[in-house]
């Protein structure tokens, strides 16, 4: 019990419903190639991890440090392309991906602590319009230079030959499993990482800025670097969650890395999963991906058996699906106020 306690850095989810409810999910990605065979299930398997790491590093920045922040897809977007550019131009091995993934995270490195430096020292509402502007400029750059990055149509390339669906490790394991396994313990290493920061003396100072940065900096701490660090750190993780994506797609362009959908997401995701918690990105998610992934089924489903009855077919048609997700992310928001993790550790 304290070896476990020690790799969750002395913070385990508190109450036996939210414990019991991250460890259903955590075994059911350790265990989804064979819990659930199919390409389409590993997919959402995938997803689910890469954007645990996303929603975690965006909840380090603002559930943690207070720092409302819209560029958060442009650093996916870096370690999508530093990865995916990387494997496609110097051909599809381990070294191209540890190039790319080093340059990748050099890069968006230095454009947070630029963007910190300049910028932190506005109101959070300017900062805000300024990381927006910052992330929207970015996305045209990476559709305009088409030489390199193939403009709207992104890249495709090839992954080193262990990582290929043709490869065979056992008649049960090949290629696409070892690449999910890559995702799998990748994000979940992440996961503890970012763990391990939010609950050092580090972390605990943000915490403290995000409370009060008038009696933090009373104290004697630097705001801005503590804050520009913070900002590092979440564009790193950022990073790697895009090099995840990128690997386990085989695929990088900016309607999947940079687009601001993908932004409104993960700040969805944070909300409902519970901010300044980390364990509420693990459950916000899994809910949203799911849901993306699922709801049109359901109610098509729903729809198809109720055919005989009056209107309910209509509102459970699967066109209408974003509209039952926004009540979702509503009704969420209601009963739910300080997000399902935070709720459920109010609650042991």
């Amino acid at each position: 019990m304290s070896v476990l306690r020690a790799i969750l850095s002395n913070d385990p989810p508190r109450g036996r419903v939210l414990t019991v409810l991250l460890a259903a999910i955590l075994l059911g990605l350790a265990f989804a190639p064979v819990l659930f065979p199919g390409t389409a299930a590993l997919n959402v398997a995938a997803k689910i991890c890469y954007f645990v790491v996303l929603a975690g590093s965006y909840d380090l920045l603002l559930g943690y440090t207070g720092i409302v922040s819209f560029a958060h897809t442009m650093f996916f977007g870096i370690g999508g392309y530093g990865a995916g550019l990387a494997l496609y131009n110097f051909g599809p091995s381990w070294t191209s991906i540890m190039i790319g993934t080093v340059a990748a995270l050099l890069l968006a490195i230095a454009l947070a602590l630029v963007i910190g430096l300049f910028s932190l020292r506005v109101r959070a509402l300017f900062f805000a319009m300024i990381t927006l502007a910052v992330a929207s400029a970015f996305s045209i750059l990476a559709s305009q230079l088409s030489f390199l990055t193939g403009g709207e149509d992104g890249r495709t390339f090839r992954l080193p030959e262990e990582l290929r669906p043709s490869f065979h490790l056992t008649a049960a394991i090949n290629g696409r499993v070892i690449a999910y396994y890559l995702v799998f313990f990748s994000a979940l290493i992440l996961f503890l990482l970012m763990l391990r920061v939010v609950n050092s003396p580090f972390g605990r100072v943000l915490q403290a800025i995000r409370e009060n940065e008038f009696r933090a900096e009373a104290l004697g701490y630097r705001i801005m670097i503590y804050r520009s660090i913070g900002s590092c750190l979440a564009a790193a993780a950022a990073c790697l969650a895009g090099v995840l994506s990128a690997l386990w797609l085989r695929y990088t362009g900016p309607a999947v890395t940079l687009s601001f959908d993908i932004m409104l997401d993960i700040l969805l995701m944070v909300v409902i999963g519970g901010m300044g918690t980390l364990y509420g990105a693990v459950i916000g998610a899994t809910i949203f991906v799911l849901a993306e992934t699922y709801l049109q089924s359901v109610m098509a489903a729903i729809s198809g058996a109720t055919a005989g009855l009056p209107l309910i077919p209509l509102l459970f048609h699967p066109d209408r699906w974003l509209l039952w997700l926004g009540v979702l992310f509503v009704l969420s928001v209601y009963f739910f106020p300080t997000g399902i993790a935070g709720r459920l550790m109010a609650h042991r």
